[in-house]
């Protein structure tokens, strides 16, 4: 194992992580906050101990696929505590372990909060947790991709390990480009719709704080009635925005160059629409029914959009709606959006393949001498990616019923348990019953938070990266 560039690759985390939080130092600066401090601290905590490392060359920069995904899921671990020492020096957050699962769920892209009362907290503190929304959205080992000097194709391990879906290709043919070209998309999208809050009024803090939270899913709101204060026109903007973050950033870059015939025929896309479609319709029609149709519409789209991205915002307190329309969001948690995106969950390209591979067999059944040939958009689906997708799934359950089960030694109510679980491991943030939209994640017990701290990192890092930590043989020579 390379362990000299694994550390090479940990001190460029820790230090783009401290030039990251000066943007926080300039809110508190701003506003004439106090908290300012804290970050001040951590900077120099995060340059004290990265910057040794990025001096020390490692003596080879080729590595291969372990040392990717020990960089990747190190690298996310180092971030969430270094990022949560604001939160704890500053007072802002009074426990360590509190501090640390509200920066794990930023960092994930989860947004599940201990928090009761967000609006007490200090404006640089707010921004912190919607801009470790934004930075954990594309990743911020995607981001180090683009300014890391790095020999031949070996950072595809860690474009791999970071990026949600059962495959990952390169959109341009140097890695670099690849991963700067992402960013300025993500970027772009992200100041349209910025603009786009201010032009229906919304305040200048608000408009960048939702619009980073929105970005990358996380759903982290800056008021206690999350999005159900502002208006119907930037509640319609959000709704919007976020069911755009839940595309494949691919489809965007093949739109950007003019290739619309091959965005278009997009499989995972196509069932993406038809989910989102098919849920606002049907819980339209039962929390309103037919003469309430259109009333109702508003509500349906924003929190079905809020829930198959994984972001978690609210308008309404769903957790009031009938079962049958919970029980649908509950679906689309785990369904999620597209591979390729800023969401979390299982991913609409998984759920395809899983169908077609279901197609496939009992077409055999019936007819054993067939031969039958599996296609994702058009290609054939290789068998290495079928395999993943299969593994992925029998893990995911895995872990959903160990998590469920430790959970459930606090001895909460079982859809309580059942959806904070669903929540954390997939990235949503809201559950039900005492997690729902109007509640919080404060009252469960240390082991729990920890147990949901480990399946947020799970869930955004597709399982196989944080697995392997716990694998002895990752760690051997």
């Amino acid at each position: 194992m390379n362990k000299s560039i694994i550390l090479h690759i940990l001190g460029w985390i820790l230090t783009v992580e401290a030039a990251l939080m000066i943007f926080p130092c300039i809110v508190a600066a701003l506003y004439q906050e106090n908290s300012g401090f804290a970050f001040l601290i951590t900077i120099g905590i995060c340059l004290l101990a990265g910057i040794p490392l990025i001096l020390k060359k490692p003596k080879s920069k080729l590595f291969f696929s372990r040392e990717g995904i020990i960089s990747v899921a190190l690298g996310w671990l180092i971030l969430s505590i270094m990022g949560s020492l604001p939160f704890y020096i500053s007072g802002a957050i009074p426990s360590y372990v509190d501090a640390l699962f509200e920066t794990i769920s930023g960092f994930t892209t989860t947004g599940a909060s201990i928090l009761s009362d967000v609006e007490a907290l200090p404006k640089c503190m707010l921004f912190w947790r919607c801009f470790i929304i934004w930075i954990g959205g594309m990743g911020i080992l995607l981001f180090i991709l683009a300014i890391m000097p790095m020999t031949g194709g070996e950072g595809m391990h860690i474009l791999r390990a970071e990026s949600p879906g059962p495959s990952i290709s390169k959109l341009t043919p140097r890695l670099k480009t690849t991963a700067l070209t992402l960013y300025i998309i993500y970027f772009g999208i992200t100041l349209l719709q910025c603009v786009l809050l201010l032009i229906g009024r919304m305040p200048l803090f608000d408009a960048i704080t939702l619009s980073l939270s929105t970005a990358g899913t996380g759903g982290f709101a800056i008021k206690n009635s999350s999005i159900a204060d502002y208006s119907v026109f930037n509640q319609i903007i959000i709704g919007v925005f976020m069911f755009l973050f839940g595309v494949n950033f691919n489809i965007y870059y093949l739109l950007l160059f003019r290739k619309f015939k091959l965005a278009l025929k997009s499989e995972e896309l196509r069932a993406y629409i038809l989910i989102v479609i098919s849920s606002i319709v049907l819980i339209a029609l039962n929390i309103g029914g037919p003469a309430k149709f259109f009333s109702s519409l508003h509500d349906a789209a924003f929190q079905v959009s809020s829930i198959i991205t994984t972001t978690g915002f609210s308008t309404v307190d769903f957790n009031s709606w009938p079962t049958f329309s919970k029980s649908i969001l509950v679906v689309i948690m785990f369904i999620g959006a597209c591979a390729g995106s800023t969401c979390g969950s299982i991913k609409v390209s998984r759920i395809v393949i899983l169908f077609k591979a279901l197609g496939k067999e009992l077409s055999f059944l019936m007819h054993k001498r067939s031969v039958k040939i599996l296609k994702f958009n058009g290609a054939k689906i290789e068998h290495e990616v079928l395999r993943s997708t299969n593994v992925f799934f029998v893990s995911y359950i895995f872990i959903f019923a160990i998590s469920v089960l430790l959970v459930a030694l606090d001895n909460f109510d079982f859809t309580s348990s059942f959806t904070a679980v669903a929540a954390t491991l997939n990235n949503i943030g809201p559950g039900l019953e005492q997690v729902g939209p109007l509640g919080n994640f404060s009252s469960f017990s240390a082991l729990s938070k920890f147990v949901m701290m480990f399946d947020m990192l799970a869930g955004r890092l597709e399982i196989f990266p944080v697995l392997l930590l716990f694998t002895p043989g990752t760690w051997k020579k």
